[in-house]
């Protein structure tokens, strides 16, 4: 059987990509981290459906980290902005070389498995303000990992020309249920809807003419 390692947070993209690669054949080998994240919704919820499905899945503490990624509202105490992922001011939920980092963990686990693919849920909606979403990065990294390993590992994006709408599309094609994700940068009992992690999502369920499962304050 063709095998996989899907990079997972438990979020909308990463949960449909788990399931489109599964849908491609993959046995997959689903990879987490706890960077020191200001909660663990994600994970939690990544943890549910990976233990319910019964798909091999690892979450990586590597929450000291969080010292060293300053200025991010993801890991430091500075307060979630309100609004779309276009406005200036979400460059704060940046987290410093987040993807470089996930990446090079997983290459090595995947050399480790035996696995020469690795896939990776950015889309074009990242673009704007997430550097090592774009790809050029992508390309880089697939250059680097033919340099550490006789073999190559490489890193898919097949998501990597749509957004989130087009994304969501194809969950919706798969019958996937989307209550078993989290998005909210908040870490509420309900989804705030005003992040940018919230208005992204209900624009891509609203242009889908679906309802999203989420509870919202």
């Amino acid at each position: 059987m063709k095998k996989a390692v899907v990079v997972y947070s438990g979020g909308m993209d990463s949960f449909t990509l788990l399931n489109y690669v599964i849908s491609k054949g993959y046995e997959v080998s689903a990879l987490s981290f706890n960077y020191g994240q200001r909660h663990n919704k994600e994970l939690e919820i990544a943890s549910y459906f990976c233990t319910k499905e019964y798909i091999n899945h690892q979450i990586i503490d590597i929450s000291n980290i969080k010292t060293l990624l300053k200025g991010s509202a993801l890991t430091d105490k500075i307060s979630i902005p309100h609004g779309h992922y276009q406005d200036k001011k979400m460059e704060v939920t940046v987290v410093p070389n987040r993807n470089m980092i996930f990446l090079s963990l997983a290459i090595a686990y995947a050399i480790s498995l035996n696995i020469n693919k690795i896939y990776l849920g950015v889309h074009s909606g990242d673009y704007e303000i997430y550097y090592d979403c774009r790809p050029n990065f992508i390309t880089k990294i697939n250059e680097i990992s033919k340099l550490i390993h006789e073999e190559l590992v490489k890193v898919e994006v097949p998501f990597i020309d749509l957004d989130k709408e087009k994304i969501l599309s194809k969950g919706i094609e798969l019958g996937l249920d989307y209550s078993l994700t989290w998005s909210c940068y908040e870490g509420g009992d309900k989804s705030c809807g005003k992040c940018g992690a919230c208005v992204e999502r209900l624009e891509a369920f609203k242009n889908n003419s679906k309802q999203d499962p989420l509870e919202y304050q």
